[in-house]
């Protein structure tokens, strides 16, 4: 397959909010179960071991008009939670059997408590993340709430998930992982090559799509992209962060691109990137898991730092290893989480003379020039003074 034919395959996949792969995957099996989760991570091994499809829910983006939405959440919260209720009362998602809300922040912690009451005949539950890093203690606890959710997932499905299933699920995750930090290698060493767009629609394929199916995905990509040819320009290197949970808009990720900047790292879609390390398939697999998620999972102001200096820690890292000349702060509007650690990110990176600037948006937004303008400025200034 080229890389235009998987790509377009990706775009309809982004467009499409009626979630139709999803739908015929179930349809395929009378038997098969659709577990929808929220931004930014859950284990989804879990629910694949379960023989279920795990969905990524990111929101109604910019195609849908959120009307009842508006009836069940402030106008000064970010838009995600609207908007996924949208989705909820217009049907979108009649044929989830189960919700899972993981540890972002208050919003979606209580979105999990609101779908208990709109859709009590889904599976609803709130992924409790630990706050200790000692595997003694938080350790203990995450696994714990692993078992919890796997004997929940049992009985929706009506049966065992043995250790072995969850070691295939990991051994098939690890893949899609591996991919994954290949195509984002690939990104960072010849960005021309990689357009984030691409990258993007390729990651939120994965979302929606069987693990398999997406990892297959991603291997035609790798494969194809290298024999393009592709001009190079001459725009400068930069990281986003702060786009861990609502998404932005297509559009938005093109502007930065076309403003003269290169995305070479971002915190988009963060769930299949989470865990940056291969999980060991020898063992307790829920150990592994726990494991993972103390020690080897990504950094963002969805989870708790363990020390003052952990945080911007591994935003330094990254910048260092991409070559980046700068960051932009990208959060969505009144993303508390995302804008309680913004300036303490900015104190960390400007410790290493790291140039930034940020701005905010909705998943809806519309009018793109500001950003672009403000974004090529920021490029302009990087390739004048840097």
């Amino acid at each position: 397959m080229s890389t235009a034919d998987i790509i377009k395959r990706c775009e309809a996949l982004y467009e499409d909010l009626h979630f139709s792969a999803a739908r015929e995957w179930k349809a395929a099996d009378p038997s098969r179960k659709v577990i929808g989760y929220m931004p930014v991570y859950v284990p989804e091994e879990l629910i694949h071991a379960a023989g279920m499809l795990p969905l990524g829910i990111m929101g109604g983006g910019d195609q849908m008009e959120v009307i009842h939405g508006d009836a069940y959440y402030q106008s000064y919260i970010c838009r995600i939670p609207r908007s996924t209720i949208e989705l909820g009362i217009a049907k979108r998602l009649d044929f989830v059997d189960g919700m899972l809300f993981p540890s972002i922040c208050d919003v979606i912690r209580n979105l999990s408590g609101m779908w208990k009451l709109m859709f009590p005949e889904v599976y609803v539950r709130y992924v409790d993340v630990p706050q200790n890093y000692r595997d003694d203690i938080g350790g203990a606890f995450y696994r714990q709430e692993m078992q919890e959710l796997l004997e929940a997932l049992e009985e929706l499905g009506g049966r065992k998930v043995s250790e072995d299933d969850l070691r295939a699920s990991i051994t098939v995750y690890n893949e899609n992982r591996a991919l994954i930090r290949d195509l984002y290698r690939m990104r960072s060493e010849t960005p021309w090559q990689v357009p984030s767009a691409e990258l993007y629609l390729l990651s939120r394929a994965g979302l929606v799509l069987p693990v398999e199916e997406h990892n297959a995905m991603l291997r035609d990509y790798l494969a194809s992209v290298v024999d393009e040819e592709r001009p190079i320009k001459d725009n400068c290197r930069i990281v986003i962060n702060g786009s861990f949970c609502e998404q932005p808009p297509l559009n938005l990720i093109k502007s930065i691109e076309m403003s003269g900047c290169y995305i070479v790292d971002d915190d988009y879609c963060l769930v299949n990137r989470w865990l940056k390390e291969e999980v060991p398939t020898d063992g307790d697999p829920l150990g592994n898991l726990a494991y993972a998620f103390l020690h080897n999972s990504a950094d963002t102001a969805a989870k708790y730092a363990e020390t003052e200096e952990d945080v911007g820690a591994q935003l330094v890292e990254i910048i260092k290893d991409t070559k980046a000349e700068g960051v932009i702060f990208a959060a969505p509007s009144f993303c508390d989480p995302a804008l309680l650690w913004r300036p303490m990110l900015a104190d960390k990176i400007s410790e290493h003379n790291v140039p930034y600037i940020s701005f905010k948006y909705a998943e809806n937004s519309g009018q793109m020039a500001p950003i672009r303008e403000q974004a090529g400025t920021f490029a302009d200034s990087i390739k004048l003074w840097s």
